[in-house]
């Protein structure tokens, strides 16, 4: 397999770090952006450590300066960004407008994946409610990284991930409940934070009206099992039955 130089953006977090423990295994050329000392916390910064002891580079630059941003890019052929979709704590999606900016100046990146994962956000363009922001931002960076004519991957997981997969739709659940289920809209809730609004509404759009099911892969997409068919794939009962 060829391999690339790949700048991972937002390495420390749920995605990133599992990204980056990928890439480095893979045996990639990784790169990992490194902001300011102080805007990190000893857990992350410790980790970031560990990552440079298994063959990482850490590249100082930061998302706010466009000068370091760019010469980081130019170090690097790939670059894949997993920075947090929190719309309410400051819009970190938009943020990738920056990155896009600076891929443009750079040029010389062969391939950006934006900060997706989810669901597909070409399928959420009507969600309203609490937590529209981010599928919106997430469309936002879409249009722009098209109209730069960056090459680019959408990566959807169409919510079978760890966070929806075993709480069975019991949110905020990230197990599965064995002895009761909680049935939504009873019209009797009093009160709920933006966290509850925006989950409640994410989970009403994707299990109760299905946007994203029954539907084909376009001609521009391709299923993960046929790009990587050596890969055995783990089932929805597989995955539950550690819970039993």
């Amino acid at each position: 397999m060829e391999k690339s130089k790949v700048l991972i953006i937002g390495g420390t977090g749920y995605i990133g770090k599992r990204l980056v423990k990928a890439s480095l295994s893979l045996g990639h050329e990784t790169y990992l952006l490194k902001r300011p000392e102080n805007s990190l916390d000893i857990d992350k910064l410790q980790l970031l450590m560990s990552f440079k002891e298994q063959g990482a580079k850490l590249v100082r630059a930061s998302l706010d300066d466009h000068e370091s941003l760019v010469n980081a890019l130019k170090q690097v052929d790939v670059v894949i960004s997993a920075v947090a979709g929190v719309p309410h704590r400051g819009h970190y999606i938009l943020q990738q407008l920056k990155l896009i900016d600076a891929i443009k100046e750079a040029g010389n990146i062969k391939r950006f994946l934006p900060s997706e994962f989810g669901t597909d956000v070409a399928r959420m363009e009507h969600v309203s409610g609490p937590g529209k922001e981010m599928w919106h931002d997430k469309i936002a960076v879409r249009k722009a990284i098209e109209e730069a004519k960056i090459p680019f991957t959408y990566i959807s997981s169409n919510c079978f991930a760890g966070y929806m997969l075993a709480g069975l739709c019991q949110f905020p659940a990230i197990e599965p409940h064995m002895d009761s289920v909680v049935l939504y809209g009873d019209g009797n809730v009093k009160g709920e934070s933006y966290e509850m609004q925006s989950g409640v509404n994410h989970y009403y759009h994707v299990w109760f009206e299905g946007c994203l099911t029954n539907f084909e892969i376009e001609e521009n997409g391709v299923e993960a099992c046929q790009l990587y068919p050596e890969i055995k794939y783990t089932t929805a009962h597989e995955y539950l039955k550690r819970y039993l």
